[in-house]
């Protein structure tokens, strides 16, 4: 069947017309939709009876949609829920997918405010179920990999605000931070690493949610996704409701609370510092400044998880570092 013309706009990866008729959807409408920080782009594809699928085409070399096939596949298939695979082809960085609809919890907050608790608890429950299982076939979350993840604020931010800074001494600190926690991520869980408020779709219920954004799955601490959920870079979530949903998932899991709360905050600080930097990056690198304008609420984040006294090592280095009018709840400016 031959897509028609006027449903199929120019600029679409090649060989697509072939890729839908093949997967029988040959004939549908191809619709662009917001892209995010990646190279990668997405479609909705409509079918005329009002069906829809979600396309997503990540082109090689700059994009490889293999480890999302792989988680997606690993998910489903243990009772997660993730948008279900309709076709494939990864060479061609093709996939076509579940439509999961529009409803985001990011955007039902803002219109719905009063429902956060019962969404968040739903969200952490669902975590809850992932960290019942043992871990997927993916790749450890070593040390080696947080250590990589911190330099980006050195070379990035630090870059950006003409910083002269202790880079090796920045390094030590986190290694000293972070040792600690190393064993207690052993076997390890499922992290997602990007699970949050835009990331997780609402499918027809409260309590209902589905997965997005979950390529770059490893091995590593429970405590990970919790703090990317409840520190979350897009959406401010209060001092009070991530202490209630930091609770609710202590209650329900078992673990020790103060050396939970202790890892929590080694993470959120190691996540919230590698923010920073790619927020950075995607402005000098990548041509997108608005990613600044979240700068300020990720920074608060790290001021509080820096508080704990299992980050001292780290927060002393800041003190000595990075200047007091660059710690300020902007986080630091640039001019633009």
């Amino acid at each position: 069947m031959t897509l028609d013309p006027a449903n199929f706009p120019a600029g679409l990866p090649q060989g697509l017309e072939g890729f839908l008729s093949a997967a029988g959807w040959g004939g549908a409408a191809v619709e662009p939709l917001p892209g995010d920080a990646s190279f990668r782009r997405y479609f909705r594809v409509r079918r005329i009876d009002g069906s829809t699928a979600m396309l997503m085409d990540a082109p090689p070399p700059q994009e490889d949609p293999g480890p999302f096939l792989r988680a997606a596949h690993w998910l489903d298939a243990n009772g997660q829920r993730p948008p279900r695979i309709i076709a494939e082809k990864p060479e061609r960085g093709l996939v076509l997918m579940e439509d999961f609809g529009d409803a985001r919890m990011r955007d039902y907050l803002d219109q719905w405010p009063d429902d956060e608790a019962t969404i968040y608890t739903a969200a952490i429950d669902a975590l809850l179920r992932l960290h019942q299982l043992p871990a997927g076939p993916f790749l450890d979350y070593s040390l080696a990999e947080y250590l990589r993840e911190v330099k980006l604020f050195v070379d990035w931010y630090c870059t950006a605000q003409n910083l002269y800074i202790d880079a090796a001494g920045f390094v030590s600190a986190w290694e000293q931070v972070l040792a600690a926690m190393l064993p207690r991520q052993r076997p390890g869980v499922t992290v997602l690493r990007d699970y949050h408020a835009e990331n997780i779709m609402l499918l027809g219920s409260l309590q209902k949610q589905g997965l997005l954004d979950f390529q770059d799955a490893l091995v590593g601490h429970p405590a990970y996704d919790l703090v990317s959920l409840l520190q979350d870079a897009r959406r401010d979530v209060s001092p009070e409701m991530e202490a209630q949903m930091f609770d609710h998932y202590v209650r329900k899991s078992g673990v020790d609370q103060d050396t939970f709360l202790a890892d929590y905050a080694r993470l959120g600080a190691q996540r919230n510092v590698k923010i920073v930097g790619i927020f950075v990056r995607l402005w000098r690198r990548d041509g997108k400044p608005r990613y600044l304008d979240l700068i300020p609420r990720v920074w608060s984040a790290l001021e509080r998880d820096l508080a704990h006294p299992a980050l001292a090592p780290v927060a002393a280095w800041f003190d000595a570092n990075i200047p007091a009018d660059l710690r300020d709840a902007r986080g630091g400016a640039f001019a633009r």
